[in-house]
């Protein structure tokens, strides 16, 4: 079977769900995400590519590595032109620490091929409350909080405490020992006292992403806001 026979690009996505085709690199091979790849180019499809490692980068033929936008910290590349940013930015992105920065960049990196912009706010973790107590104020404007956090997670039900938007916690795979790559995170976020926050699958910034666009109403929502349309 050849490469170009493994993969249906779901190109339709836009008009169902408000939200573009994206590529889950991490177990493909690099021949099979240059096929994924020339097939969007030539058809003129924009592609959000997630868990690209440099080593399946270097994998694909130069023109390919030169025509993506890629960031080496969340392992994301953007094939063609991401959506222009539209409106003022309504989503926060946080990170407890500098060790959850490429989970939290993912979905930085997400919004923005899709056309939102976020602010980032990282560092901010609980073991130096007064770091976070500083933004307070700041995080309470932003209709979405995106939050990714390991350990013990104490930081997503912290900030659902302080600010009245939605609250989307990312548990990280970051910690030691009985941290049990990001299954305490989880499971103290599952149990947060702190009112409506909701939870992604660990080290999932994509899918934060996504849930913080469909609570804004989706791309195509937000672009028909401009206009009067629906």
């Amino acid at each position: 079977m050849t490469p170009d026979k493994e993969f249906v690009l779901d190109a339709r996505r836009d008009e169902r769900v408000r939200l573009s085709e994206a590529v889950f690199c991490a177990g493909k091979s690099a021949a099979q995400i240059s096929a994924i790849i020339d097939y969007a180019m030539t058809r003129g499809l924009g592609l959000l590519l997630t868990r690209l490692d440099e080593a399946r980068l270097a994998g694909l033929p130069p023109h390919q590595q030169e025509a993506l936008d890629y960031d080496p910290v969340s392992r994301t590349a953007i094939c063609g032109q991401p959506h222009p940013i539209r409106g003022e930015t309504r989503i926060a992105v946080v990170t407890a620490g500098t060790s959850d920065v490429p989970v939290a960049r993912e979905a930085v990196r997400t919004l923005l091929f899709e056309g939102f912009a976020a602010e980032e706010i990282v560092d901010v973790g609980v073991a130096g409350l007064w770091r976070l107590l500083r933004r307070a104020e700041e995080l309470q404007r932003f209709p979405v909080v995106i939050v990714a956090a390991g350990m013990d997670a104490a930081l997503p039900s912290v900030i659902g405490g302080l600010v009245g938007g939605l609250v989307i916690a990312v548990p990280t795979s970051v910690g030691y020992g009985v941290a049990a790559g990001g299954q305490t995170a989880l499971n103290a976020i599952l149990a947060s006292c702190a009112p409506g926050i909701v939870t992604v699958n660990i080290d999932n910034g994509y899918g934060a992403a996504c849930a913080a666009m469909r609570a804004l109403g989706g791309r195509v929502a937000k672009e028909g806001d401009q206009d009067g349309t629906s």
